[in-house]
This record gives structure tokens, sequence and C-alpha cells, in this order.
């Protein structure tokens, strides 16, 4: 298992020595510096905290800012546990995009665009109501939800109009393009969750080709 923190840049395209044109979405994978290390003996579990995206040191409160002293590493606006089976990793290891090489396969998980309130047809793609039979104002109305004598009231999880997008997705089994350890820069192949900026998490798949 291999995993680090990045972000999403954009997408963009490149080209196969056969021609063929490949989507491929730009992420920028590390550096992530690792803060403290979690072990089975004192921990219950084995995992790497690490820092992403360096930021002002009057971003950060006063206990982050003890942790990352003690640590000997500048402030990260964000700050997670990944896994990594890579041996020899402690403190102030650093890890980079060369983490992956082009061929490998990625999950990417990242919070998807927030689309606002949305009405029952866009959000759970309903069809509709006829437009005719004297109706003029049902178009895209989500029709009844419930019966009148029995049950007398609206079920829970009754699909409705509500709020649409910024769930948390994962794009499962992403083929890594290409691989450019000066700029940690990581190309996937396809498009992963989330607008330009969205912090992503990049592992190892356990899924097959």
């Amino acid at each position: 298992m291999r995993e680090i923190l990045g972000k999403k840049i954009g997408m963009t395209r490149v080209f196969e020595p056969s021609g063929e044109s490949v989507p491929v979405t730009v992420i920028q994978a590390g550096p992530c510096p690792v803060v403290a290390v979690r072990t089975a003996a004192t921990h219950g579990y084995e995992a790497l905290q690490v820092g992403f995206d360096e930021v002002k040191k009057e971003r950060v409160n006063k206990p982050e800012t003890g942790h990352f002293a003690k640590a000997g590493i500048a402030p990260t606006r964000y700050l997670q546990e990944v896994q990594c089976a890579e041996a020899g990793l402690s403190v102030g290891a650093v890890l980079k995009a060369d983490l992956f090489k082009p061929g490998d396969r990625v999950d990417v998980t990242g919070v998807s665009r927030g689309l606002g309130f949305q009405g029952a047809m866009r959000l759970h793609n309903f069809n509709g109501a006829n437009v005719t039979h004297g109706q003029s104002d049902r178009w895209r109305a989500p029709g009844s939800v419930g019966a009148s004598s029995y049950p007398s009231r609206v079920f829970k999880g009754q699909r409705m109009a509500g709020r649409m997008g910024r769930n948390k997705v994962t794009a499962l089994n992403l083929r890594v393009v290409r691989v450019y350890p000066e700029e940690n820069l990581l190309l996937v192949r396809g498009s992963v969750p989330g607008h330009r900026g969205t912090l992503l998490r990049i592992r190892t798949t356990n899924r097959g080709k």
C-alpha cells in the first residue's frame, strides 16, 4: 500500500506513442513531510501522519504549531494519516510523487463539486409529469410524496429536492500515465472528483485491472 496527499491542478491531454489522445488529470502529489509515525505497539495500528501544502504560521493554532515544531517541520495546511508500506520512513522523511510510476493503478478520493440546492428532476433524474391533460405547473414537479389515509406521513429517505454534490467520492482503478518527480506531478487517466485545488488522497488500488 502506498498513499499520498495531493491537490487537483486541472485536466489536459497527452499523446501515446501510437498517436492516441489520452485525457488526463494533473495532480500535484506532495511533497508530504512525515510529522509523526503511528506504530502497532503504541497506537494499535500503523500509519504515517503527513502534512501537505505549506501555510503561514499565523494560520496555524498553538497546539498545531507545537506539534510541527516538535517534528522540526514547517506548518502545513493539511495534516492527515496515510498508509504507506515503504520501509525506513521516520519523522522528517518526505513522500513525493516518485512513490508511483507510470502504469500503476490508483484510487483517487476527493470531495465532489457542490452544485447547490437542486430540484428533484436534476438531483434524482426524475422524468417529470405530462405536459398535457390541463396541468399548467407540474412539468418539473416530483409528484406525490405520500398517501393520504395510510401512512399519512412521508417516509424517511423519500427522494425530494435538496443539496446536490459536495460528497466524498472515490474514482477507482485509474492508470498513472506520466510522473514528473521534479515538479511532484502525477498525470492519471480520466477525471477525479472536485474542482481545481481540491485536496485528494492518491493510493494504490486493490482492484484488478
